[in-house]
């Protein structure tokens, strides 16, 4: 430490740059995420923001990401490294401050759920579909395909069929 000086503490360096999380693929395994599969999980991004929907970005990811199949590469593997370039601006940010806690798919799209699908929005969906009713002007048919619109938003709410 001594041997630095003041300047090569102040300096940046790529040493800092968060990058995905750190994964064992094994000494004689190396893959490569073709771009064309990049650009598809790229053309609907998830910036954590109020009004997107987590679960949606997630079914929409892993209907993607379900088409790639790479010999002797786990498909925990493939998912935590694809799903970074699915994510923008907030949730990136996010992704990258939590790289290190991530180490499975299920951890990192329980926390992401957890992350952007919080609480209270849970709480509100719910209350929704206990609390259903068809207005006076809807038909059955219209009734219908708003409360499954609204398990939809959560599939998640935990309630008997």
């Amino acid at each position: 430490m001594a041997d630095k000086t003041l300047n090569e503490f102040s300096a940046t360096s790529a040493e800092n740059i968060h990058t995905g999380p750190t994964l064992e693929i094994g000494e004689d395994s190396s893959f490569e995420l073709k771009p064309s599969l990049i650009n598809m999980v790229k053309a609907n991004p998830f910036r954590g923001k109020a009004h997107e929907d987590a679960s949606a970005h997630l079914q929409n990811y892993l209907e993607i990401s379900s088409t790639i199949i790479i010999k002797d590469v786990d498909q925990d593997i493939i998912l935590l490294c694809l799903f970074p370039f699915s994510l923008l601006g907030k949730a990136k940010q996010w992704f990258f401050a939590n790289r290190d806690n991530i180490e499975t798919w299920t951890k990192c799209s329980n926390a992401f759920l957890a992350r952007f699908f919080p609480m209270g929005k849970t709480n509100a969906l719910h209350g929704r579909i206990s609390s259903f009713q068809q207005q006076t002007d809807e038909s059955i048919r219209e009734a219908w395909e708003r409360f499954e619109d609204y398990v939809s938003e959560c599939p998640h709410h935990g309630m008997e069929n």
